[in-house]
């Protein structure tokens, strides 16, 4: 055994090299030990602190679902007393817990009005296969079985399996994996930064999107569209809010042509923008609704599929006609992610998390445009509750951006990281991503922005 901590810290990171592959990192550079390894052994509320004692403010909350915070007792307890009673049966054929059924209940009395019943799963990617499932043998129940195409948007995230990651309109998740598949298509992005035209007032950027995407569902023809998936806020894509007037615009459209809506909400569920849930901050009438990271603040994989009256009715007349619907993991509904999602619930409510997140989302947006907005080379400071952006360019006006080959946005999240607070480097722009736990603190904010303003002037002066 060994004793010596570093000793144990080089032999951690030998074997971290040697058999560990790790999602999203440049593989060839980590093997070769160019990248470190870094092992997280503890956090508490907004920090997390690493194997040789260095503690760091987590202004992205791990991957956006770390909603109550590190070092919960209240989840971890629940967890424990869940896997001593019972650490696991399965969900096939009417089986439940009483975890998983409280859990449902509790979903549905967060969720809008017109949802119906809940399918769980492990990740917001599976989650989203289910959604494309479901959404396909809805259409073949109703004698539709040409219309299965699914529209996505390009900088959109919804995973990275094949029909999830072909969803997903970032490069990165195409490239060499032959993706996207030919039932998936893409429309714009609802990014108003990065428009084409800069004459366009947001209003009338989101009635070009909405006739972009008529354009499309008719080009296509809309006896063969099926669905549309979008964020509510844009997320990985670039933490984008979406322009004024584009929901509307797009429901319209949606309604127009039967086109079903599915509301990704694997990040905006449960608290991030300052509501309960994203669906009902935008008034968005969804088909489905994806739910992941904040259903247990991440504490045990667990995600959602919440399906409406509309469609429930459906799949109910499916089974009449075809037998039990053929469609289930084998961790569905598993009994410690339930209970770690109901203490999890509990917990954001008996904390206010949610208040809190809309208070604090304002504050930081306010401190950090206060601080950075007169930048040279800060295009833009943006966000939603406790979703936040900063993005960076070459020039502002005109807009001219960065070549990518700077490496703008990571050298600003490395400089942050360099003065303890985690910040994300977003794909495809110098982007920084801020979406700390919705417990963080004034004080924690104030840590933040003061730690931004410092890796921005050491590495855009």
């Amino acid at each position: 055994m060994l004793t010596n901590d570093t000793l144990t810290n080089d032999t951690l990171a030998q074997w971290d090299r040697d058999t560990f592959f790790h999602p999203s990192t440049h593989l060839a550079q980590h093997a070769r030990g160019e990248t470190p390894t870094r092992v997280i052994t503890s956090g508490e509320g907004v920090h997390i602190t690493d194997r040789d004692g260095r503690r760091m403010l987590d202004a992205f909350a791990g991957l956006y679902c770390v909603n109550v915070g590190y070092g919960r007792s209240e989840i971890a307890d629940a967890i424990a007393k869940q896997a001593h009673e019972l650490a696991y049966y399965h969900s096939y054929v009417g089986h439940g817990t009483e975890a998983s059924i409280t859990l449902a209940r509790m979903i549905l009395d967060r969720a809008p009005a017109n949802m119906s019943k809940v399918y769980f799963g492990q990740s917001g990617s599976d989650a989203n296969e289910t959604n494309i499932k479901l959404v396909w043998y809805y259409n073949n129940i109703l004698g539709r079985p040409e219309k299965k195409k699914i529209i996505s948007r390009w900088r959109g995230y919804h995973g990275s399996g094949l029909m999830t990651g072909s969803l997903t309109g970032l490069e990165l998740f195409h490239n060499k994996f032959d993706l996207p598949l030919s039932q998936v298509i893409h429309t714009e992005a609802p990014y108003y930064l990065r428009r084409r035209d800069p004459d366009l007032t947001e209003e009338a950027f989101s009635a070009d999107c909405a006739a972009k995407l008529e354009a499309m569902i008719l080009a296509e023809g809309p006896d063969t569209i099926a669905a549309f998936i979008g964020e509510p806020v844009l997320g990985t894509g670039g933490i984008v809010p979406p322009p004024a007037g584009y929901w509307p615009a797009i429901q319209a459209v949606l309604k127009k042509y039967d086109i079903l809506l599915i509301v990704d909400e694997v990040v905006t569920g449960f608290g991030r923008l300052g509501s309960m849930m994203g669906s009902t901050h935008y008034g968005l009438e969804a088909d489905l609704i994806t739910i992941a990271k904040g259903l247990t603040s991440a504490y045990a994989p667990l995600s959602g599929s919440i399906v409406s009256k509309k469609m429930w009715d459906v799949l109910e007349r499916g089974t009449d006609e075809n037998g039990p619907i053929g469609h289930g993991w084998t961790y569905s509904a598993h009994p410690i992610g339930a209970a770690a999602g109901v203490a999890n619930l509990q917990l954001i409510d008996a904390l206010g998390l949610v208040e809190n997140a809309g208070n604090m989302g304002a504050y930081l947006r306010s401190e950090l445009a206060t601080a950075l907005e007169d930048h040279p080379h800060v295009a833009e400071v943006r966000g939603e509750g406790l979703m936040c952006a900063v993005e960076f360019a070459h020039t502002t006006s005109p807009i001219a951006f960065f070549d990518p080959a700077r490496k703008v946005g990571p050298a600003i999240s490395a400089a942050m990281a360099k003065r303890d607070v985690i910040a994300r480097a977003m794909p495809q722009g110098d982007i920084i991503g801020f979406a700390p736990p919705l417990c963080i603190t004034k004080g924690d904010v104030d840590q933040v922005v003061s730690v931004a303003v410092d890796a921005v002037k050491e590495v855009l002066g």
